[in-house]
């Protein structure tokens, strides 16, 4: 079964065909992070914008890539939320209008779904498994029983994984997009330079607000003085991905679960998919681990198609479907 994904819930204009939900027949992604730079991150009008501009083009090359013909394609997909819903509508009028084009049905995603479907790639990683979702607007813990059957076992109270890491960048800095700069500065950095505190929360909940004020007062105490920026970086990524792995195997083996999987954006971090893979080694729990290849942790439209394939939204009208920018 041939899938066609589009993904512009950001600022990525992203169309990809998938085969059966694994195997990417081409996967093409028009960025605009150049764009936003200017503006210290994404402005929503902006970005929908930069989507019309690119979204014919980027669908004309992912059908010329994989030399496949429209009406070859089983069915058409595309996020219709959580994201920008300007953004959104975009990617979603334009698979509705192929969908009625060439009479093949319209299949929407969740885009959080779609990340944890990103690990279906080019794998052969079946449920059930506890996933650890990480993005710029979610940081959760999901138990997923089936395919299209899960529930959320811990989520954050206040700012995401992505958020946070972007706002911690900006306190030290460092230019947009700054998760990313702030991973990079961490690598050359001690890790254990400075202690700073992980929220006494729930089980089921995630806290980095003490965190990103703990950085903050850090960043203040070395007002006229050199400010050791990479050992910054360095101890604020490793108490927040401790944080974030040693609640996601406290609730894997309360679940009974021996396969744990990273997805989202944050799921690129350097750091967190280097822990991650530590929990296969025997003294660390024996855990089967998934993470996703680097280009498809960010936002792209294969990991559409594959939820499209394995989890796609239960809406009985779906070209009825409008987007929804939370959920």
């Amino acid at each position: 079964m041939l899938i066609f994904g589009i993904e512009t819930s950001c600022d990525e204009t992203a169309c990809a065909i998938v085969k059966d939900g694994r195997e990417v027949i081409s996967n093409v992604v028009a960025s605009q992070i150049k764009t936003h730079q200017a503006f210290g991150g994404v402005v929503p009008e902006v970005a929908a914008r930069e989507h019309l501009d690119a979204i014919n083009i980027v669908v004309e090359e992912t059908f010329a890539t994989a030399g496949i013909e429209p009406d070859e394609i089983d069915a058409f997909s595309s996020t219709a939320g959580p994201g920008l819903v300007g953004c959104l509508l975009v990617g979603l009028n334009a698979a509705k209008t192929l969908s009625l084009v060439y009479n093949k049905p319209y299949i929407p995603v969740n885009h959080l779904n779609a990340h944890v479907c990103a690990n279906f790639i080019d794998t052969r990683l079946e449920p059930p498994f506890t996933c650890l979702l990480v993005s710029g607007g979610h940081t959760q813990v999901i138990n997923v029983s089936g395919y299209g059957n899960s529930a959320i076992a811990a989520s954050t109270i206040d700012d995401a994984t992505g958020e946070v890491y972007d706002k911690v960048a900006r306190l030290l800095g460092l230019p947009y997009p700054g998760g990313i700069q702030l991973d990079k500065l961490a690598q050359s950095g001690n890790r254990y330079a400075f202690k700073l505190p992980e929220a006494k929360v729930g089980d089921d909940e995630f806290s980095f607000s003490g965190l990103k004020t703990a950085v903050l007062r850090l960043v203040q105490s070395f007002k006229g003085v050199e400010m050791p920026v990479n050992d910054i970086c360095a101890s604020f990524q490793e108490t927040i991905t401790t944080t974030l792995l040693n609640k996601t195997v406290k609730i894997a083996k309360k679940n009974g679960s021996k396969t744990i999987v990273l997805a989202g954006g944050v799921a690129a971090n350097s750091r967190l998919r280097e822990k991650l893979f530590e929990l296969e080694k025997p003294e660390n729990g024996s855990f089967s681990v998934f993470a996703p290849k680097m280009k498809y942790c960010t936002d792209n439209a294969a990991m559409v198609a594959s939820a499209a394939y394995f989890n796609p939204m239960k809406v009985e009208n779906p070209l009825e479907l409008e987007v929804f920018s939370r959920g």
